[in-house]
């Protein structure tokens, strides 16, 4: 399978203060992709696609703000990266904002997403390299790998959040419509895609859906319940198979059947899969119970479908076992 990445994702490399004055790499670190990397070997060059294809995803104001938030967080005299800690959960309009602060809580859902030095540059070319594994598949690859670090399913169209800044798996999906082709994306990762799912719906002519932990009892709590199907044009073109914390590969099989009976119903022409490691047994922040050769099984049930895939790179933090159970994934998907 083609793979595809850029080291300029490295750049996205925010840290976490302590109490003590510390600090210390965040979670969702440059050592998962160079995990990854020394597991799958040397992967092509993504191309750049510039950002015509942010846009038709992201809205202007939104990337305006991306690009300049760490440099305006330190023409204000803060320190370390840049952070959110206010929310405007009710009467929320849109105001202009100058102060940073104000900025970082309009943009944002959570304050687990610092934006460093380098998360513009990281962020753009995780997007990159997904449109680059596009490219491939669109080009008659029947599959395609994008190493995209950092993720992207959290990010709505004008808000991040969950590590994600921008919308890998979204961008991909606009592009391949554009493209002529018909799409339906799949989000196995243990965490709901909120982001992808709130950007796509009100359409139907995208179905999502997704298998990940009961947002009653895991992040990001407040999407991914099983009663979200869509609105207007968009309403029965969301699936939300939510699942018990625990849940080992016999209980994650019967829902991804259900969610690729509902994909084959669908008919797409391409495939955007959003592929989180984080459904492993010891992966630090989550609750699921598979092991490595599980993803092997998954990837061949999902590739059964015979539908050309774009595979884009999401959670997994479970470093030094994530290189094994991605490539094992896209070994079975093979």
């Amino acid at each position: 399978m083609r793979c595809f990445w850029d080291a300029r994702q490295l750049a996205h490399a925010p840290e976490l203060e302590l109490h003590n004055g510390a600090f210390v790499p965040f979670a969702e670190s440059p050592a998962r992709a160079e995990a990854i990397l020394a597991a799958i070997g040397t992967p092509e060059a993504a191309v750049d696609h510039g950002e015509a294809r942010l846009r038709a995803v992201h809205s202007e104001a939104y990337l305006a703000f991306l690009w300049s938030a760490h440099k305006d967080w330190r023409a204000a005299g803060r320190p370390g990266d840049a952070s959110g800690y206010a929310w405007p959960v009710v009467r929320r309009r849109q105001l202009s904002l100058d102060r940073i602060d104000a900025r970082l809580g309009a943009y944002s859902f959570d304050a687990a997403s610092p934006i460093a030095a380098g998360t513009w540059e990281g962020a753009y070319w995780s997007a990159q390299t997904a449109l680059s594994a596009l490219g491939a598949v669109l080009a008659g690859e029947p599959a395609a790998f994008a190493l995209c670090r950092p993720p992207g399913h959290h990010c709505g169209s004008d808000y991040l959040g969950g590590y994600c800044y921008l919308n890998n798996a979204a961008i991909a999906a606009e592009a391949a419509i554009a493209a002529g082709r018909k799409v339906a994306i799949l989000d196995v990762d243990y965490h709901h895609g909120n982001g992808t799912q709130d950007i796509f719906y009100e359409r139907g002519d995208v179905l999502f859906a997704s298998i990940h932990a009961d947002p009653r009892t895991d992040y990001p709590f407040f999407w991914g319940h099983a009663d979200e199907t869509g609105e207007g044009e968009g309403e029965g073109a969301t699936l939300n198979l939510p699942l018990a914390r625990g849940a080992d590969l016999a209980a994650y099989l019967p829902a991804l059947d259900a969610a690729l009976e509902r994909i084959a119903a669908f008919a797409p022409d391409l495939l955007v899969l959003s592929y989180g490691a984080d459904t492993f047994a010891g992966d630090p922040i989550s609750q699921f119970r598979l092991e490595t050769a599980d993803y092997a099984r998954v990837a061949r049930r999902i590739a059964s479908l015979g539908t050309p895939t774009l595979i884009a790179m999401e959670g997994g933090y479970a470093v030094d076992a994530l290189g094994a159970n991605v490539a094992s994934f896209l070994e079975g998907f093979a």
